[in-house]
């Protein structure tokens, strides 16, 4: 009952193509009845000529004919319409599974590799829905095997009670072998995940790869994940091979052990011929039945797997979604407020510790510090990428958890030092946020950012495509890309996490008069390694050990502040 429960989220999906499915079943069970009859007509054909009765012989063969091709006709039509409804389903797990895996808290990605993500949103959803038409497929043969078994009942007892005994046994073979099916095919799946998600990252990272001189390395990593991926498989074989070898065996004495039977009554003319003839069809729609049961059993094992794994993320098993409330900022004015604010990292020791600090627009604020004291942490949470321990954060007075993803997502901008970039055209880049962008503020965006130009230097101009990770342009490029993607969403607070790092002195000087003007009627955040970056900011913020260490301006803080005298001086070293 436990292991039928696990299906409950992918039977809620069913129930939406609910008359179709039933529409294929209807269409099924006709076909099964029909078949059920082939057997018997079959037979009564052969015993007509055996009586010399060749007239209803023919009529028999051409009941048989029709019924059969009928049967078949109905069933492939029921099945492929079936195949459709598979395709609908898997779409709509997938995009379930999708969903989910997005609303999940970032730490869950640090718990859990790409891979395994990746794994459940494509092939386990698949692995499910694809199932169906087998589990149809021995429904139907099963309503046929039980028509058969009535018939069989009303002429012979001992024939049905040699299948009775065979049904148990291969219960008690098919007990025995679940549970070692489900261990194999769990082992092997995990080490799937962690295959694809080296394969992903490797691809991701081949420049960097091939620089540092690594890919011996990562070729032994791999070797290794293959040889326990072999392993693994190596066991499932020697499992399937015994549960085979003892389905065919049972399947064999079933078949041998029921025309003898049969022969025997036969011969005592304890049944007819019509039925004996019968019995040596329908005997092989059980043995059928075995095969499909066999072979499905190990499907149906690494459906178990699949579906367990969904349900882990469709039901949050593993990790919460992160919450969002129904409030909106109309109006946003930009005023942040950090209220007693205490968080820690997964697994680690408080990096914010009582944290109070107040951030208002119309200023350039800079935020500096050693690295590992706060400083990103501070974005992460405003962004709500984590949510604080202790404490909440406001903006314009409004509980960020409050707020609306939608509404938090559209006033805050975020340019981080390492800015992610789809694979595909720059002009594509902005359409995710706003599908009706014209190409014109496009430009406009990119020429703030000091890219415009060479964006219209390229081949096919904005309709160039950047490649994995944004690999086709320089890390100074890809940084003004982010910024003009940022300037594009149009947000009141903008935060720039060490966004001109990489720049050189000429685009830095531009994005600085670029920031002033935004400081007109934006909140700005700005996190800097380079002191030169934020020397002019109207605040500093100096954060030391999870607190506010010191604030002020770039000249009353190198009188004041020893940290930020240090960090002063390392940069002029």
């Amino acid at each position: 009952m436990k292991k039928i429960k696990e299906f409950k989220t992918i039977l809620k999906i069913a129930q939406k193509y609910k008359f179709k499915i039933l529409f294929c079943f209807l269409g099924i069970f006709i076909s099964s009845i029909s078949f059920a009859l082939v057997g018997y007509l079959n037979g009564r054909a052969l015993e007509e000529i055996t009586k010399l009765n060749l007239n209803n012989a023919i009529l028999f063969l051409l009941i048989y004919f029709f019924t059969d091709v009928i049967g078949c006709i109905l069933e492939r039509f029921s099945f492929s319409k079936l195949s459709k409804v598979e395709v609908k389903m898997a779409r709509e797990c997938s995009y379930h599974t999708y969903q989910k895996v997005l609303a999940l808290p970032a730490y869950a990605f640090e718990e859990k590799n790409s891979g395994e993500f990746i794994n459940r949103i494509t092939h386990d959803t698949e692995t499910i829905v694809n199932s169906f038409d087998q589990i149809f497929d021995i429904i139907s043969r099963l309503i046929t095997s039980l028509v058969i078994y009535i018939y069989i009942c009303f002429n012979s007892s001992l024939i049905a009670l040699e299948i009775v005994i065979f049904i148990v046994i291969f219960a008690l073979v098919v007990k025995y072998f679940h549970p070692k099916l489900e261990e194999v095919n769990k082992a092997r799946k995990k080490i799937n995940d962690y295959t694809v998600s080296q394969v992903t990252e490797s691809i991701r990272g081949i420049r960097e790869i091939k620089t540092l001189g690594i890919k011996n390395s990562l070729f032994n990593n791999l070797r290794d994940l293959i040889y326990q991926s072999f392993n693994a498989s190596k066991r499932e074989i020697k499992i399937n091979f015994n549960y085979d070898t003892i389905s065919i065996i049972l399947k064999t004495l079933l078949e041998v052990g029921s025309f003898i039977t049969g022969a025997i009554l036969l011969y005592y003319h304890q049944i007819s011929l019509t039925f004996f003839i019968a019995i040596t069809y329908y005997i092989y729609r059980y043995t059928w039945i075995i095969e499909n049961i066999t072979s499905f059993t190990k499907t149906y094992n690494d459906v178990l797997v699949s579906v367990s794994r969904i349900n882990e993320i469709l039901e949050n098993k593993l990790f919460p979604d992160v919450k969002f409330g129904n409030q909106k900022l109309l109006n946003c004015a930009g005023v942040i407020k950090f209220n007693n604010v205490t968080f820690s990292y997964p697994k680690e020791q408080a990096i914010l510790k009582n944290f109070n600090i107040t951030f208002k627009p119309h200023q350039k604020i800079g935020i500096v510090g050693k690295s590992g004291q706060g400083k990103t942490t501070i974005f992460n949470l405003l962004t709500r990428v984590f949510d604080t321990n202790i404490g909440t954060i406001t903006i314009d007075g409004i509980n960020i958890q409050d707020l609306s993803e939608e509404n938090l997502r559209q006033n805050i901008a975020i340019i981080r030092q390492e800015p992610f970039l789809f694979n595909k055209t720059i002009k594509e880049n902005f359409l995710y946020l706003d599908p009706k962008i014209t190409l014109k503020e496009i430009r406009k965006y990119c020429k703030l950012a000091y890219i415009d130009d060479y964006f219209m230097s390229l081949p096919k101009k904005y309709n160039t495509i950047l490649g994995e990770g944004g690999v086709n342009l320089s890390g100074g490029q890809k940084q003004r890309l982010a910024i003009a993607r940022a300037f594009a969403k149009n947000s009141k607070i903008i935060l720039f996490d060490e966004a001109t790092s990489a720049l050189d002195n000429e685009s830095q000087n531009y994005i600085k008069k670029v920031i002033d003007d935004l400081v007109v009627d934006h909140t700005v955040l700005i996190i800097a390694h380079r002191l030169s970056t934020i020397i002019d900011a109207d605040i500093i913020y100096v954060i030391d050990n999870g607190e506010v260490a010191a604030k002020g301006t770039h000249q009353e803080l190198i009188k004041k502040s020893k940290i930020y005298q240090q960090l002063y001086k390392s940069e002029l070293q």
